[in-house]
């Protein structure tokens, strides 16, 4: 099998060399890069996140990657979002009451979880959709590692025979949220499949298979 090369995003956004070594396993080649060339160049683009939406959105418009996304996606290019970095895919952050500008990928809103206790931390069971790319072959008991207080709550979208609807799967903790979105070559989880050990594994070897 041929190894695909990806780019993770470097937008000093942390956690990049777990999700460097991951993918190794998984069997890519990697290439942690902030150069944009190279990121729209590979098979497959990470993009990690760690801590608040509005420092990433700002890391992510000063190393010109929203810039990158687009044309990426313009042309069919997968991207694979982790964590915030699958946050700041959607229009609009929110946290402390102030309002973030998210890329816009998708529409819908970052926020709190609604539960007793914060940061949702640690290993926990979702539920995908039929027909799953991401999830293809993962016992549905398997657990993914957690780090987050805020999430997606929804993915609103209308209905369009021209278009297939994205694929959600979801988790709970307190509510229901937004554990992973596959939407063509876009994809995203808000758990950390580099910590996740055997099913994380798995789920990047698959997202791997949908590069060409």
């Amino acid at each position: 099998m041929t190894r695909r090369h990806v780019a993770v995003l470097d937008y000093g956004s942390g956690n990049l060399r777990s999700a460097e070594r991951a993918l190794a396993r998984a069997g890519a080649d990697v290439a942690v890069t902030a150069d944009p060339a190279t990121a729209l160049a590979a098979d497959g683009l990470v993009l990690p996140g760690v801590g608040a939406f509005a420092a990433c959105m700002a890391g992510l418009r000063a190393a010109g990657g929203e810039r990158v996304i687009d044309r990426r996606l313009a042309g069919g290019r997968p991207v694979l979002g982790i964590c915030v970095g699958m946050q700041i895919l959607f229009a609009e952050g929110i946290e402390h009451g102030v309002h973030t500008e998210g890329c816009g990928q998708w529409p819908g809103t970052v926020e709190r979880l609604r539960a007793p206790v914060l940061p949702h931390m640690g290993w926990n069971t979702v539920q995908p959709p039929g027909g799953s790319v991401l999830f293809a072959g993962i016992d549905p008991a398997e657990r993914f590692y957690f780090v987050h207080s805020y999430a997606a709550r929804a993915l609103p979208f209308r209905p369009d025979r021209r278009l297939a609807p994205p694929l959600l799967t979801w988790a709970r903790h307190g509510g229901p949220f937004l554990a992973a979105v596959e939407n063509g070559p876009l994809m995203a989880t808000q758990f950390h499949p580099e910590k996740s050990a055997d099913p994380g594994a798995a789920l990047l070897s698959n997202w791997l298979g949908t590069l060409s």
